[in-house]
């Protein structure tokens, strides 16, 4: 007969210790410090009605459709109502901060690094033999062979041969600095000679370069990106002067 098991906070803390997690939580709650007290210097309120949407937004995020439904969330994460208001709170906060902080500042960001958005449609095959990579190049480039038939014979990976190598839209910084270079320059669609890396030789076909519009997915993600640097020096800044 199986015995029933109870785990206490001392129990909670050892496991966190054990599982190496103590610097990454310590961060969280130092970032979590330094964002209320800026957002307090900077005089940012939250009224009820945003605390409410945000609050609706999780649910729904978390697919917590019903009270029943929260309730148990709540339990299995061993929350109370205060600590969902206490999450809740917390993201209008963040959000309300970045804003308060960056909004002005996207689209300078954006324009100084709009090159580094440029992006990509791409399909890959990676192989092992410069020989036969090279082969196979001017296969595909005459048209003796098409790159779907060589990603579906060449592939390893199941999934990846069965959507003949396609990677999707990549980005430039996602790419190493030897395929960015060649992939950027190539006229679409443009199949590319093997490109050698540490993972073998990539045999690439470019078939689109999408260039940045600054949109609203943009935007968050500029906006997410500033607030992550200056979150990162302020913790940094914070060591430091503990540190002296």
């Amino acid at each position: 007969m199986s015995q029933s098991i109870s785990v206490t906070n001392e129990d909670i803390l050892q496991q966190v210790k054990l599982s190496c997690k103590i610097p990454e939580i310590v961060e969280q709650i130092v970032s979590r410090n330094v964002i209320i007290s800026a957002a307090e210097e900077a005089g940012i309120k939250v009224e009820t009605e945003e605390l409410q949407k945000a609050a609706d937004l999780f649910r729904l995020m978390n697919k917590l459709t019903s009270a029943e439904e929260t309730w148990t969330w709540l339990e299995k994460h061993s929350l109370s109502l205060d600590d969902f208001e206490e999450i809740v709170y917390s993201d209008v906060v963040f959000g309300k901060l970045s804003q308060h902080l960056f909004t002005d500042k996207i689209e300078p960001y954006f324009l100084e690094h709009q090159l580094g958005y440029t992006s990509v449609v791409m399909y890959e095959i990676v192989l092992d033999d410069e020989d036969l990579a090279i082969e196979l190049f001017y296969a595909v480039k005459e048209g003796e062979m098409s790159f779907y038939d060589v990603a579906h014979k060449y592939i390893q990976d199941t999934e990846l041969r069965r959507k003949g190598g396609y990677l999707g839209i990549v980005r430039r910084q996602d790419l190493k600095p030897e395929i960015s270079a060649a992939v950027f320059t190539a006229t679409s669609p443009q199949i590319l000679k093997p490109i050698m890396t540490s993972k073998g030789l990539h045999l690439i076909l470019v078939e689109e370069i999408i260039q940045p519009e600054l949109d609203n997915e943009l935007r968050q993600q500029i906006l997410t990106e500033l607030f992550d640097k200056w979150i990162k020096h302020q913790i940094e800044e914070t060591n430091r002067i503990k540190n002296v």
